[in-house]
């Protein structure tokens, strides 16, 4: 039980780490051969370069991001993570230019922990309603 804990805290803390750009925090808790499996990027995410990488894709574009988290659940190396992503689109956000329109859009983040180290990390975002919110689309 104190594993899930623990896993548990530590998907929590990569939230607030990634807001940080905590390069350190990365480093230490992103195993070297991580991946992200996300199909709204243009990028693969590999370790914790590849986490830098979306860091300086995502922060800028949004930077008062907030990410309150709703549920989180843990079973074996597995954590699941039920949040939102709200803030103003305030800088370019890859390659969209700053808007300055709210958004909210709800994510599921499924984190593997092996070890006290995330090594896998599937994402799903309302990337959909994230682009109806900013006006780029109306579908």
């Amino acid at each position: 039980m104190a594993d899930l804990e623990a896993n548990k805290q530590l998907c929590r803390d990569y939230f607030d780490a990634f807001k940080r750009a905590d390069e350190a925090w990365w480093q230490k808790h992103i195993a070297p051969d991580f991946v992200r499996h996300d199909p709204g990027l243009p990028f693969v995410v590999r370790g914790p370069a590849g986490i830098k990488q979306l860091s300086d894709a995502l922060n800028p574009g949004i930077p008062d991001m907030a990410l309150p988290i709703s549920d989180v659940i843990a079973e074996g190396d597995k954590v699941l993570v039920h949040l939102r992503v709200k803030g103003t689109h305030g800088g370019d956000l890859m390659g969209m230019a700053p808007t300055g329109k709210q958004i909210d859009i709800g994510v599921m983040d499924l984190f593997k922990v092996q070890d006290g180290v995330i090594v896998e990390h599937w994402a799903l975002l309302d990337n959909l309603g994230m682009l109806k919110q900013l006006g780029v689309t109306v579908i």
